[in-house]
């Protein structure tokens, strides 16, 4: 039996929708972030004041609000059921896959598809006009995809010129190009973004070897075994991420904000 996509996405906004009539102490804490009584105030893009948590900080928060977040209600809802997601779904199938798969089998099937990944790092490389990190890029899967068995070994990593190459991807291109971020939007399932970011992503996609099978070959059967390996390669790191960002935080909406914005800042400076 074939989802309609646009189905999943209404019932994941219905359920966000409903998780935004949180209780007057959830409200109150998703507006002001206290950790010291003298920190500085920053005025969001509501004109709210936000409490800065601690110094060291002050940058990142002061970052996350320069980023407009209009529809911040939803948002909140969307990532409230994001993190039951995470919490309930995501992370028991993570330790499954870290428990029932052997190591060395993670490994190969991580390497397999980073390698086919080439296409989205290839690609803007060149819309960058980095040419000599898209020639890198393409002697890197030339190397993995001959000598390292169609990728499953990456022997990429033990020549220097090609062990540390960047990860460019469409929103990193796009903020080369002087496209700002836009509003800031948390998608079902993909978490935090820019309205930049989504179009990126849906660049990226397209750029996808992967996707491309689903199209030409869409059998409900057997596409399960093509894409959940690559969905699950990278859970662990994600989850470990997400919960170095948010773990301990009074807000762990601004905390993931900030940090999202403050990585892809980062990404586009390179």
């Amino acid at each position: 039996m074939k989802i309609n996509p646009i189905i999943v996405v209404c019932l994941f906004m219905m359920a966000a929708q409903s998780a935004i009539h949180a209780s007057d102490a959830e409200k109150t804490a998703a507006v002001t972030v206290v950790k010291k009584a003298n920190s500085p105030r920053v005025k969001s893009h509501d004109g709210k004041s936000v409490r800065l948590p601690d110094d060291d900080l002050n940058d990142e928060y002061g970052r996350a609000a320069s980023v407009p977040d209009p529809i911040e209600p939803l948002n909140r809802g969307t990532f409230w059921v994001n993190h039951q997601i995470y919490r309930y779904i995501f992370r028991p199938v993570s330790r499954a896959y870290d428990t029932v798969v052997p190591s060395v089998v993670r490994k190969g099937v991580f390497n397999v598809f980073d390698n086919l990944e080439f296409p989205k790092r290839f690609v803007n490389d060149l819309l960058q006009w980095k040419l000599k990190s898209a020639g890198q890029e393409s002697e890197k899967f030339m190397v993995n995809t001959v000598a390292g068995v169609g990728g499953v070994m990456k022997v990429s990593d033990r020549i220097p010129a090609l062990a540390d190459l960047p990860r460019p991807d469409t929103g990193q291109t796009f903020a080369k190009w002087g496209i700002g971020h836009g509003a800031y939007v948390v998608l079902p399932i993909f978490g935090p973004r820019s309205a930049r970011d989504t179009v990126g992503l849906a660049g990226d996609i397209a750029l996808s070897p992967v996707f491309w099978v689903s199209i030409w070959f869409p059998a409900v059967v057997w596409m399960p075994a093509v894409t959940t390996p690559d969905s699950v390669r990278t859970l662990h790191d994600r989850l470990g991420a997400y919960d170095a960002v948010t773990e301990n935080t009074l807000d762990r909406y601004l905390a993931a904000r900030s940090s999202y914005i403050q990585n892809r800042s980062k990404a586009a400076s390179k």
